[in-house]
């Protein structure tokens, strides 16, 4: 089934007073209910691209649509489709939680729904804090408090940025629950992340930006099959000074103590070469006591992409 675009970005450019260039033509397409972890280093563009789709910041050139609509010429209902947890917590201090959320439907011309309001305060563990003021609240409660306001008006697209930063585990787990509900119901989910363990367990795809320049889009699966490299690791029964000149066409590297060798290859060939290399080491009486594979993860394959696009 071909899932329909909900998020069309095409050549969005932001520059700021004194001629710095943030955005540099972003071209990005969402899909209606997926995950998009959006990946970046500091300075990227991420928070500036979610700005921009949210009504925060105008963008200075370019075109971005949300549900057909377009973000400057049909701003409210482009709005209306979007719910957005931002990154700093700005809370008014002496509200009480139950009022901070309903007010925040009402800001979208919700009609009230005090069942929709308790099934989120409940999903975020927020329902026994309902009557205590925000600034009673811990940092972590606080955060849950501006996922609840994110989602009171029941958004088709939300923005998460940076949605776990600084926060304790348990929310982090009870935030990924609530992803993986909203995307059963058809939400898209966009998200920033410095976890990139998380956005490797949870997203669909990966867009990599930096410079304010989108590297790439991918298919999460796809990327870390086509960048991926595995590594074998040979654990010898008795140790080696130096790789035999034999072996050196593998590219082997020895760990300091000599008991193990390293033979990185990649996913993409049509063979790994490892039944050679097996061959090869018992010809030259190197007894194996383990061997292991490992996969690289998104982190390694994201810190290679980063400097690739920086070179």
């Amino acid at each position: 089934m071909v899932m329909t675009e909900i998020v069309k970005v095409k050549g969005l450019r932001k520059v700021y007073e004194g001629g710095f260039e943030a955005l540099k033509g972003v071209d990005l397409t969402i899909r209606q209910g997926e995950i998009l972890a959006l990946l970046g280093p500091n300075g990227a563009g991420k928070t500036t691209l979610i700005s921009a789709l949210c009504g925060i910041t105008s963008p200075t050139g370019g075109t971005a649509l949300i549900g057909g609509h377009d973000i400057v010429t049909g701003y409210r209902a482009a709005r209306r489709l979007v719910g957005l947890v931002p990154q700093e917590i700005a809370l008014e201090p002496f509200e009480k939680v139950i009022n901070t959320v309903r007010f925040s439907r009402g800001l979208f011309g919700k009609k009230r729904d005090d069942a929709l309001i308790e099934r989120i305060l409940r999903q975020l563990s927020l329902w026994d804090k309902r009557e205590s003021r925000t600034r009673e609240l811990s940092g972590g409660m606080k955060r849950r408090v501006l996922i609840a306001k994110a989602l009171v008006h029941e958004p088709r697209v939300l923005f998460l940025d940076e949605p776990t930063a600084g926060v304790d585990v348990e929310l982090r787990r009870d935030m990924w629950k609530i992803v993986e509900g909203l995307r059963a119901d058809g939400v898209t989910i966009i998200l920033t992340t410095h976890y990139i363990e998380e956005a490797e367990a949870i997203a669909d795809r990966i867009a990599v930006i930096n410079g304010g320049e989108i590297l790439l889009t991918e298919n999460k699966t796809d990327l870390m099959r086509r960048m991926g490299a595995k590594t074998l690791r040979i654990d010898l029964r008795d140790p080696v000074d130096a790789v035999p000149p034999a072996l050196a066409e593998y590219n082997l590297s020895r760990t300091d103590d000599g008991h193990s060798l390293t033979y990185t290859y990649d996913t993409r060939g049509e063979g790994t070469g490892i039944t050679r290399l097996l061959q090869a080491l018992a010809a030259e009486g190197l007894a194996l006591r383990d061997i292991q594979t490992t996969q690289s993860s998104l982190e390694e394959i994201f810190v290679d992409l980063i400097k690739e696009g920086a070179a």
